[in-house]
């Protein structure tokens, strides 16, 4: 795996011949916000070697290297899950890539359910924590000394200066945010009422099917992680709404414009 991650960055690090200032993962729905980006180079997965394919609506399947707020970025639209079939290694395969890239800074996105009771759907949250209740664990098995160590402090999750960065620049754009602690979940079932209910009762604040196995990982490589989640759902033992991907699609890009906003300031603000 370690020569594959190696032989990817090679690629990568041959075509955009710079060290980009921040990775962005694009969660469901949240696509738009590629077009946000100067695009230099566009490379779709299918001609990286070794990436993976998504498999999934909403996920597009590029890896964008341009510009944004001023700082250079390498962006993808399309990220990889568990539930599609894929190992723990294949899903954290691209944070793998983009830490040997240089790449210190990880800003990841993605839609959820939520239960906690002052959320409502298309609410921006900010994630401080997670729980993580994956069937299995990205670094499980021999640890790879030369991307981190055996045991990973995870104390601090998420970066607190960038939540500061956007939570400043959410202020200042009058838009309202959250933050929240995200339990990870399998999937691919949207959760019933019962276990939405279980969510709420361990401390949680929304519940998704990704990004706790990247930011894992990210830490494992002492990167500093933001995360952004947009609430496309909601769920409880007294809420039986019926959800789809479709609807989670649409709150999602009812989201857009603020999520935009808050990622180019912390961006364009981050030092």
């Amino acid at each position: 795996m370690l020569e594959k991650i190696k032989q990817t960055a090679k690629f990568i690090k041959n075509i955009i011949q710079e060290v980009p200032d921040f990775a962005i993962v694009l969660g469901s729905g949240l696509g738009k916000l590629q077009e946000e980006v100067e695009a230099i180079h566009v490379l779709e997965y299918k001609d990286i070697p070794n990436f993976p394919q998504t498999t999934v609506v909403g996920h597009s399947g590029k890896l964008i290297y341009g510009i944004l707020e001023g700082k250079k970025v390498l962006m993808m639209s399309g990220r990889f899950h568990y539930y599609e079939g894929h190992s723990m290694e294949t899903v954290t395969f691209p944070v793998r890539v983009f830490h040997l890239l240089g790449i210190q800074n990880l800003i990841l996105s993605n839609a959820c359910g939520g239960v906690n009771p002052n959320y409502n759907i298309a609410d921006i949250v900010i994630l401080k924590d997670h729980i993580n209740m994956m069937p299995e664990h990205p670094l499980r098995g021999r640890n790879i000394d030369e991307l981190g160590p055996r045991f990973v402090d995870m104390s601090e999750p998420y970066n607190r200066k960038m939540i500061a960065i956007a939570e400043q620049s959410a202020k200042e754009s009058n838009i309202k945010v959250h933050q929240g602690i995200y339990v990870a979940l399998q999937g691919p079932t949207f959760e019933t009422p019962a276990e939405y209910g279980m969510i709420k009762a361990i401390g949680g604040d929304m519940v998704g099917m990704s990004t706790v196995p990247e930011v894992i990982v990210a830490k494992h490589m002492n990167m500093d992680v933001f995360c952004v989640s947009v609430i496309t759902d909601l769920g409880g033992p007294d809420i039986a709404f019926t959800v789809s991907h479709e609807e989670v699609l649409n709150a999602a890009n009812k989201a857009m414009p603020n999520v935009i906003t808050l990622v180019k300031g912390l961006v364009k603000n981050h030092q």
